[in-house]
């Protein structure tokens, strides 16, 4: 009955939604398929046989499982960005860790030796039973270096020798240590995970001066010699340093509205013995209890 309405007096009646009613009544409306795509997952399932309580076992039976979830990445032009390792164990319980390395890649090596430092670091308590490595894809990214720049260290080795490390000193010792905007602390500081720079660093950067600083910990306690405000001398390890040059004081201060109140005056100098080459340091001066400190030496 649709269909055999008029077209023109059908859309001064209903508008625009008429003419597409009446198009799909008489099958003359125009349009597109449009294919439905499952949903990406990367995740493989494996029972075992017999309960496994050797890690080798088990990594011999993850590799197999880690090549289908890097062929199906790679088929899409995709990388694995991570990689979860979840064991059923005896007892009716579950091991959970994640794998992630600085940067995605499709390197089984790679993939099985993090996997074996990750699973050392973090043996299950009991016997598997079953194992699924679930993975998230990643884009693959490649480093683009100026002419001139410097050849940076591959990745792999960056999560191979990262991994080495949380094994012997702990996953909580490991990463980039990054200041904390606070005044609850006079060092307060957090680690963050190390990452590889994606692209190279827009404009240039010119660096002149700069040199790094070993902190002493804890720092070493020197006397000043100071006349109206300057500094003079120090005497630092049984030595007496003249005082060449010295920029400061910065001052800093926090924990004001308790008791744990802290301030502190802070000097780069730059001093000389007679028998010894320049001494540049960080000179600290405790405000609370009118103390100095050597905080750091510059090399």
């Amino acid at each position: 009955m649709l269909a055999d309405l008029p077209e023109k007096e059908l859309i001064a009646r209903m508008g625009q939604q008429g003419k597409r009613l009446r198009q799909l009544a008489r099958g003359t409306l125009p349009h597109f398929f449009q294919p439905v795509e499952s949903s990406f997952i990367l995740e493989e399932k494996m029972e075992l046989d017999s309960p496994v309580e050797i890690l080798d076992s088990l990594l011999f039976v993850a590799r197999v499982m880690l090549e289908q979830l890097i062929l199906r990445a790679t088929s899409c032009v995709l990388a694995l960005a991570s990689v979860t390792i979840t064991l059923s164990l005896d007892g009716n319980r579950s091991h959970v860790r994640t794998v992630r390395p600085a940067l995605p890649t499709n390197d089984r090596q790679l993939w099985i030796k993090l996997m074996h430092l990750d699973l050392e670091a973090h043996p299950p308590p009991a016997a598997i039973l079953a194992l699924t490595l679930s993975a998230e894809p990643g884009s693959i990214s490649k480093v683009q270096l100026g002419l001139f720049s410097p050849q940076l260290p591959e990745p792999s080795r960056l999560d191979v020798t990262l991994a080495l490390i949380a094994k012997i000193v702990g996953e909580e010792n490991v990463g980039k240590a990054v200041l904390l905007d606070t005044h609850h602390e006079q060092e307060a500081f957090r680690l963050d995970r190390f990452t590889v720079p994606t692209s190279e660093p827009t404009g240039t950067v010119m660096v002149q001066g700069c040199s790094a600083m070993r902190e002493l910990r804890p720092a070493e306690c020197v006397r000043v010699v100071s006349a109206e405000g300057r500094l003079d001398a120090i005497l630092f390890r049984q030595k007496r340093y003249v005082v060449v040059r010295a920029y400061g004081p910065w001052r800093a201060s926090g924990e004001w509205w308790n008791s744990s109140l802290w301030g502190c005056e802070q000097w780069d100098i730059a001093a000389r013995a007679d028998d010894s080459p320049l001494l540049c340091c960080c000179l600290v001066r405790d405000l609370m209890r009118n103390q100095w400190q050597i905080a750091g030496l510059y090399d």
